[in-house]
């Protein structure tokens, strides 16, 4: 069916205008000042509304199991939520497998899980969990075979790598054409204090931040820098990033013409390690931990200055009941993560659009186009240009609601952003083309969604 957007505002990263856009067989076919429609052709109208490329979340964590428990939300749940917030597409980082297995072992396994559930388009990221030549040589399948171009490092958890594992894994996944993400803390650090403190009896929320400070996170922000330059430059994505210190030497390595980019989430912007002192505080156990009230600040100049490339969530949720069994109290037995997935669009909004701190086309290009490019979409995906998916969120910059947790659309039993404010809404989502959410109803389909084949890095098209 033949879908017309008219009467809106347009928005992408360059700029907004009063254009419609008519959407036929899954793509936009059309943008124009004025589109007349033939009988056959729904009409939307859009006044009012700013009709933005649909949001991309690269970074989520549906059915992954931490050892401790597997986090609640699975692709159906997750995407259906990602959707109701105007998300049309996520990149969902893959969970480790069993010691020694095969790159393509949790691809196969993340196929399994997706197929027949998502709502929304989806990829996957790459997991490393350790080197050796087999590993090495399964890369470049991945990559051009398989459409998986980007992977993950974690410097921190059962398999991290150390210094010499790290710099064999980015000439591998340089040569590979790959974009490398990393989750930079300082692991001997982390458990030196956990054991101090575990030791201390000090075991109560407050005492997880605590134990992983800011000079931790920056410290293996610094170091996966310099390891990259000793690759070679290889091109570098740092992910969750909640610190001012580490945003300057990231903006420190792009000087020198380093390839990095830097990804935050909407609860270093928005919460902070008072909630730690609440009791709820359990709710709010993620890694990196929540920091201070000046760091939020630090990390809203990166957003406004463009030193931050992307928003994304982190989602990765464990029930507040969970939390509450499992640990009894104690940070080291707490599953970590936080939902987010529905709110992200909206709370990005209200506090850096509907307060003049960032213009809509750079909320689009945080929240899709810079995304899109980065992790091999573009211009499929994070575009309205004539050709791409039709991707759509349709915002009404001036409804205003709460977050209640009742009205959202994951499995999990709490928000952390419960009665925060909101000042502009997604009212409508399209994927391909297709209402997936439409004035409050989910309207999407399980099975819907489509595994997207992604292209090898490249910086041809990151601006």
């Amino acid at each position: 069916m033949k879908r017309l957007i008219q009467g809106g505002t347009v928005v992408d990263e360059w700029g907004e205008y009063r254009q419609d856009l008519l959407i036929d067989n899954e793509k936009i076919l059309s943008r124009e000042t004025h589109i007349s429609p033939d009988e056959e052709t729904e009409v939307i109208d859009a006044t009012g509304c700013l009709v933005m490329p649909g949001g991309i979340d690269v970074h989520t964590h549906f059915n992954i199991d931490v050892g401790l428990a597997r986090s609640c939300d699975d692709f159906y749940s997750g995407t259906r939520a990602a959707a109701c917030g105007g998300t049309t597409t996520i990149i969902d980082h893959m969970g480790f497998g069993p010691q020694g297995c095969s790159l393509h072992h949790q691809l196969a396994l993340y196929h399994q899980y997706a197929a027949g559930k998502a709502v929304i388009d989806y990829g996957f990221h790459g997991v490393i969990q350790h080197i050796d030549d087999d590993i090495l040589s399964e890369m470049a399948s991945m990559v051009t075979e398989e459409g998986i171009s980007s992977f993950k490092i974690y410097l921190t958890y059962q398999y991290k790598l150390d210094d010499a594992a790290v710099l064999k894994a980015f000439e591998g996944l340089k040569r590979a054409g790959a974009l490398i993400t990393v989750h930079p803390e300082n692991d001997a650090a982390i458990k030196s204090r956990v054991t101090q403190f575990v030791q201390e009896g000090k075991t109560q929320p407050v005492w997880h931040a605590r134990s992983r400070p800011i000079a931790c996170e920056a410290e293996a922000i610094s170091r996966v820098v310099h390891l990259a330059q000793l690759a070679g430059n290889a091109p570098l994505y740092i992910v969750h990033l909640s610190n001012g210190p580490g945003l300057d030497i990231l903006r420190h390595a792009r000087a020198q013409g380093q390839p990095v980019w830097v990804e935050t989430c909407p609860q270093y912007l928005l919460l902070d390690e008072s909630s730690y002192e609440q009791p709820d505080a359990l709710k709010f156990i993620l890694s990196p931990p929540l920091r201070d009230k000046a760091q939020q600040a630090l990390l809203w100049d990166g957003i406004c200055d463009g030193s931050i490339d992307t928003v994304a969530t982190d989602h990765c949720t464990f029930p507040w009941s969970q939390r509450l069994l499992l640990s009894d109290g104690n940070f080291t037995r707490c599953p970590n993560g936080l939902p987010g997935v529905e709110n992200r669009m909206a709370l990005l909004f209200t506090f850096g659009v509907a307060t003049g701190r960032i213009t809509p086309s750079r909320f689009v290009a945080l929240t899709s186009s810079n995304p899109a490019r980065l992790f091999g979409l573009w211009p499929q995906k994070g575009s309205l240009q004539v050709g791409a998916d039709a991707d759509i969120v349709l915002f009404a910059p001036h409804k205003t609601g709460i977050v209640r947790h009742e009205a959202l659309h994951d499995n999990v039993d709490y928000s952390p952003y419960e009665g925060m404010a909101l000042r502009g809404l997604p009212v409508m989502t399209l994927c391909r083309g297709e209402i997936v959410w439409r004035d409050g109803l989910f309207t999407g389909q399980a099975g819907y969604g489509r595994f997207l084949h992604r292209l090898p890095f490249t910086t041809r098209d990151i601006s």
